[in-house]
């Protein structure tokens, strides 16, 4: 008995030390999460790509030495080639970036369609959920590949958490909005389905016209941005390879100082027009993690 006391005295004293100092231990339940998707991993898997950040960075650096190595035996001078190197070692996030940038418009373009095929399922008799199933058979591609784990996933943990992954795996402000409307849509229910999905419909056709036209008032400027600063160096390297007169100069330090002080403007001047030619980006208002088989964020 006193033994019993003493552990009870014991622990009642570590709580009270604990309330007091402001360490107190945790006394909810855990919910089981699902772990969040890092951001540069998420950025990966939404360009289509199964590589790691680490793989990712290992064959831009990769990328860069080689192009180096070349253009450096090309124009005898490495600082010569270091620019262009650089700018070669940029490549692989360029083109991840295009492939990105793409297959997210894909999906906001596919979106009133798809909402049309999962409005036609709904007036048919279907459940909302089934009718979201149906994406990745019979919607548009880009859903269909969005979707494609959906089945299962809502078998698994119900449809909501698997929207809830969707969403997360997409991380695109405008399908977050289509998501939790479709969330919010199941929980409810109702004889306003239909009618909030035809809004829905209204209100993504109305974006993409919108985001089109700034997305085509854009690109010739981009496209002029890319030209300006990748010709100087184009040049440079043609002249670093013609006669000796050019290749003695920009091996010496004055040549070296030219290059440095090029390629510092060279950078300046592309940070400047990618902020100048920059679409405003939507803020994810509705992103997050989400909780699998069930809806609390922690433990209380």
């Amino acid at each position: 008995m006193r033994l019993l006391a003493a552990l009870a005295t014991a622990v009642f004293v570590y709580l009270a030390i604990g309330y007091f100092t402001g360490n107190a231990p945790e006394m909810g339940t855990r919910v089981k999460t699902r772990p969040r998707t890092p951001a540069r991993q998420s950025w990966l898997i939404q360009a289509g790509s199964d590589l790691s950040p680490r793989q990712f960075w290992a064959g831009s650096v990769l990328t860069g030495m080689i192009g180096l190595l070349l253009l450096w035996a090309v124009a005898g001078s490495w600082w010569v080639a270091l620019i262009p190197a650089v700018a070669l070692a940029s490549l692989p996030y360029a083109y991840f970036s295009r492939q990105r940038a793409d297959r997210l418009a894909a999906v906001q373009k596919a979106w009133p369609d798809g909402l049309r095929e999962v409005l036609a399922h709904v007036n048919s008799g279907a459940t909302l959920g089934s009718a979201i199933e149906a994406l990745s058979i019979r919607g548009p591609g880009a859903l269909q590949d969005a979707f494609s784990r959906f089945p299962s996933q809502a078998r698994m943990f119900g449809v909501i958490p698997a929207l809830e992954i969707v969403k997360e795996e997409l991380s695109d402000p405008a399908s977050d909005k289509v998501i939790e409307v479709l969330i919010l849509a199941h929980q409810s229910g109702g004889n306003s389905l239909q009618t909030v999905l035809r809004d829905l419909i209204e209100t993504m056709t109305a974006d993409q016209l919108t985001a089109e036209q700034i997305r085509t008032a854009g690109f010739e400027q981009r496209l002029e941005g890319v030209v300006v600063a990748i010709a100087p160096w184009v040049i440079l390297l043609f002249l670093a390879t013609v006669p000796e007169t050019y290749r003695e100069f920009y091996r010496s330090s004055t040549g070296r100082f030219v290059v440095i002080v090029a390629g510092v403007w060279a950078a300046f001047g592309w940070a400047l027009m990618r902020i100048i030619s920059k679409s405003p980006q939507e803020v994810r208002v509705f992103g997050g993690g989400s909780t699998v088989g069930g809806y609390e964020s922690g433990g209380a």
